[in-house]
């Protein structure tokens, strides 16, 4: 624990916004937050959350909902590191940040989890591995599992790393929630898959191929974006990733970005219900409220 006697007195309010650098005290970051990439990355996710909200209200989706939550846990995220580039010192824009920002794309595998579960529940058991029911059971229990283990990660180091304390419990906890959530996106790959390898033997509605392609980029990008956060989070608090913001920018906020915008033109809670219609299937069951199909 720090004597609070050796903190100079601006940084001793946990709310401060002490601007410039005090020799001896280094940003909790290692480097002072952009804002430009703040504000940028503030706005993309500002249209995401709102784009998909309005999906969610118009068309009561839970793959919608779940988007929405995700874009909306990202934006709240990127706000704290908007407000660090103003304040680097705050304790609480840091964990704000640290936070949702390593749990947000949770939200968006679960969507894409549901996704193919619609798809299967459309299309027939016959195109998958295992049912669309088994698809939710399993895989959002493993995402639910991986929120949980991220968030109480996040939390500790944030909070050991504020007060100048030791993160590597924290950091240790976090670097498994991403294993874990890695480890049920390998699965999950594997069986989407199996599910297009499966379609092209059954034939599938050319409508659903672009829904499928956005599916695949998405996935891709978090699966890209977990295996950069694992390395930054093994190589620790001071390691090069860490202290270098252009790497996060890149290859974590751009990425989800592209992940969930994708979305936007390629919306499955549009295309999909159109065509369960055209396929001849009763609208009670393909318009239920946030239903899986």
């Amino acid at each position: 624990m720090v004597d609070i006697n050796q903190i100079p007195e601006p940084l001793r309010d946990a709310n401060n916004c002490q601007k410039e650098l005090i020799p001896g005290f280094d940003y909790s970051y290692g480097y002072r937050p952009s804002l430009a990439a703040g504000i940028v990355f503030c706005t993309l996710f500002g249209i995401a959350f709102f784009g998909h909200a309005l999906q969610t209200v118009r068309l009561r989706r839970w793959t919608s909902a779940l988007l929405t939550i995700g874009a909306l846990t990202e934006l709240i995220g990127w706000i704290g590191r908007t407000w660090s580039a103003e304040c680097p010192y705050n304790e609480n824009a840091f964990l704000i940040q640290i936070v949702t920002l390593i749990i947000g794309p949770v939200f968006y595998t679960a969507a894409l989890y549901v996704l193919l579960g619609m798809f299967i529940a459309v299309l027939g058991r016959q195109y998958s591995l295992i049912s669309a029911r088994m698809y939710t059971i399993i895989f959002l229990s493993c995402d639910v599992i991986s929120l949980v283990i991220q968030a109480a990660g996040g939390a500790m180091a944030s909070s050991a790393a504020s007060s100048e304390g030791d993160t590597q419990l924290g950091t240790n906890i976090m670097v498994a929630g991403v294993i874990f959530q890695l480890a049920a996106m390998t699965v999950f790959a594997l069986l989407a898959v199996d599910f297009v390898r499966r379609s092209t033997k059954f034939g599938m509605p050319t409508e659903y191929n672009r829904i499928l392609i956005a599916l695949f980029i998405s996935l891709a990008a978090i699966y890209a974006r977990s295996v950069f956060r694992t390395v930054e989070l093994i190589e620790g608090w001071s390691g090069y990733l860490m202290e270098h913001e252009a790497y996060f920018i890149a290859l974590d906020g751009a990425l989800m970005v592209v992940a969930v915008l994708i979305f936007l033109p390629f919306d499955p809670a549009r295309t999909i219900p159109k065509v369960y219609r055209a396929a001849g299937k009763k609208e009670s069951a393909e318009m239920s409220d946030f239903s899986t199909v």
